[in-house]
C-alpha cells in the first residue's frame, strides 16, 4: 500500500510540473493561431478557456520567441491557458491600471522568469489592430506582498508603506502590472512588477 501511494504520488508530481505544461503550452499555441485567424477575419476577439482572449503579450526579457495569449479573467481555466487579465482593471493602452497575472510554475509557466525584469525592459502588448508598448519601472524581485494586497490593483497603486515600491504617483497614467506567485511552492505572497505605457501604434 505504502509503495502504491508512493507512486501515486509521485505520478501526480510527475503531471503537476511536466504534464500540465505539455497541455498548456499547446493550448496557447493552439489560441494564439486563433487569434491570428480571428483577427484576419475583423474579429477582435476568440473564444477560449470559456472566456475571451482578445490580445497577446510579448517580453523580450522572457525570449526571442515569447509570446503569449492574454485571456480575460483569471479564472482556473484561464491561467492554465494564458495569462490572465485581472477582472475590473484597465484594458491594453487606457488610462489606469492594466494588471495581469500568469502561473510562475506549473500549466505552461508564463511568469517564470519574472524574477529576472530589471527597470527598462519592454512588454509588448498585441490586439487585433494596436501594438502598445510598456517600459518595466520596477525590478521583478523589488516588490513582494500579501495576495490580498488589492492596492496593487488601484488605477493608481499606492504603497501603504512611504518607503515601499510603487509606480510614480502621477495621475492620468497608463500603467501595467504583473503579478505572479512569490515562492514556487507557497501561494500567500505575490510578486508584483510596475511598468507604464511608452508607445501606441498600428498593428502590421
Amino acid at each position: 500500500m505504502l509503495l502504491l501511494a508512493g507512486v501515486v504520488v509521485l505520478g501526480y508530481v510527475g503531471w503537476q510540473f511536466i504534464g500540465t505544461n505539455w497541455v498548456s503550452e499547446r493550448r496557447q499555441q493552439e489560441i494564439l493561431g486563433d487569434l491570428e485567424e480571428g483577427w484576419s477575419a475583423g474579429d477582435g476577439e476568440v473564444d477560449a478557456a470559456g472566456t475571451t482572449a482578445g490580445a497577446l503579450v510579448r517580453i523580450p526579457r522572457f525570449g526571442d520567441d515569447y509570446e503569449v495569449p492574454l485571456l480575460e479573467g483569471t479564472s482556473d481555466d484561464a491561467l492554465a491557458a494564458g495569462i490572465g487579465h485581472l477582472d475590473g482593471t484597465a484594458g491594453p493602452g487606457e488610462q489606469g491600471n492594466f494588471a495581469l497575472a500568469a502561473h510562475r510554475i506549473t500549466h505552461g509557466e508564463p511568469f517564470a522568469d519574472l524574477p529576472a525584469l530589471r527597470p527598462g525592459d519592454e512588454v509588448y502588448v498585441d490586439t487585433a489592430d494596436r501594438t502598445y508598448t510598456y517600459v518595466v519601472d520596477t525590478a521583478g524581485d523589488a516588490l513582494e506582498v500579501s495576495f490580498d494586497a488589492g492596492w496593487v490593483l488601484e488605477p493608481l497603486p499606492d504603497n501603504p508603506d512611504p518607503d515601499g515600491v510603487e509606480p510614480a504617483q502621477g495621475p492620468g497614467q497608463s500603467l501595467i502590472t504583473l503579478t505572479t506567485c512569490a515562492e514556487l511552492f507557497h501561494t500567500d505572497e505575490r510578486l508584483v512588477v510596475f511598468g507604464h505605457l511608452v508607445d501606441s501604434e498600428p498593428r502590421p
